[in-house]
């Protein structure tokens, strides 16, 4: 009894211990390090530009407003009675021209009784106001018999010498508008005309970092103040500027770092930051570095690739 048990052990430690075996001898064939697979690199297709350095003609046009720049206002000079008011809202005036006739208390009562008595006196006469400068009224506070005091305020009158146009220029753009400089104006109706730069205003606006122009025009056009008007820049730089396609040029997502792919040897290409200056239609002034006229661009194939590709160029 105990020998046929002990066979009947040993034939079961055999079936436990020989597929511990197999399973030994599998894990250890998997656990073998395969050498990894070195990659090929991969050539990109792409074309090549070069520089040019033609001039580029480039302009940009901004918004400007129409505007009298002083604003006199007429004011009695006494106290009284308005005897005369030739004064209409809107009316173009002469430098001058009779607007207001006072006459101060006094004169109104006594001026006929002191005449009577004696003429040379001419006593009650009236004081009369006149235009100060040649423009229109635009404000005319009182009417014929009102009662003034001494420095109301009577009429305003917008001087017709000093209508302007104000541009509001961002101070990035200041170096493209010189004093005495011409400059094309367009009006809503399709008319062009012509402006001189006169002066910069001393203040910029805090919020939008602009310098207010005052622009003065060749002729004295029938022009309404407070119409928005298009003032057009020109950004135009010298001949011999360096310049690439604007396909050529890339940027971050904001914009403010930029740099293109220079060819290096025989099919490597490599980032290269720039700073860029005015912009045309089609073309991007290079202001840093310095390119040759060998120098092989990326025109196409450079978006979304690393600092340093391999490359296939395809317009030899």
């Amino acid at each position: 009894m105990k020998l046929i048990t002990g066979n009947r052990m040993n034939k079961k430690s055999y079936t436990i211990v020989i597929p511990l075996l197999i399973q030994m001898i599998f894990l250890g064939s998997c656990n073998k390090t395969v050498p990894p697979e070195t990659p090929a690199e991969v050539s990109v297709p792409v074309t090549v530009t070069h520089i040019d350095t033609a001039a580029i003609e480039s302009f940009i046009d901004l918004n400007a407003t129409t505007t009298y720049l002083i604003k006199n206002t007429i004011k009695a000079n006494t106290t009284g009675y308005l005897d005369v008011v030739n004064a209409v809202s809107n009316d173009f005036v002469r430098k001058n021209q009779l607007l207001f006739s006072l006459k101060t208390r006094e004169a109104k009562v006594l001026g006929n009784t002191i005449n009577k008595l004696d003429r040379s006196l001419n006593f009650g006469g009236a004081i009369n106001l006149r235009a100060t400068c040649d423009g229109y009224v635009t404000a005319v506070n009182v009417q014929k018999g009102d009662y003034v005091q001494e420095g109301d305020a009577l009429a305003i009158i917008n001087d017709a010498a000093s209508f302007s146009i104000v541009l509001s220029l961002p101070y990035e753009l200041k170096r493209y508008v010189k004093v005495n400089e011409v400059l094309n104006v367009y009006l809503p109706d399709g008319t062009i005309i012509k402006t001189k730069v006169q002066k910069y205003m001393p203040t910029v606006d805090p919020a939008s970092q602009t310098q207010n122009v005052i622009l003065k025009t060749f002729q004295n056009s029938n022009i309404p103040e407070n119409l928005i008007v298009k003032v057009r820049i020109d950004k135009t730089t010298e001949s011999k500027t360096i310049s690439l396609p604007k396909e050529a040029v890339l940027s971050d997502e904001t914009q403010t770092d930029f740099w293109i792919m220079k060819v290096t040897g025989k099919d490597h290409a490599v980032k290269v930051p720039i700073k860029k200056g005015i912009e045309s239609l089609n073309k991007v002034e290079i202001l840093s570095p310095k390119l040759n006229p060998s120098d092989q661009i990326l025109l196409t194939g450079n978006y979304g690739v690393g600092d340093t590709i391999k490359i296939k160029i395809t317009n030899k």
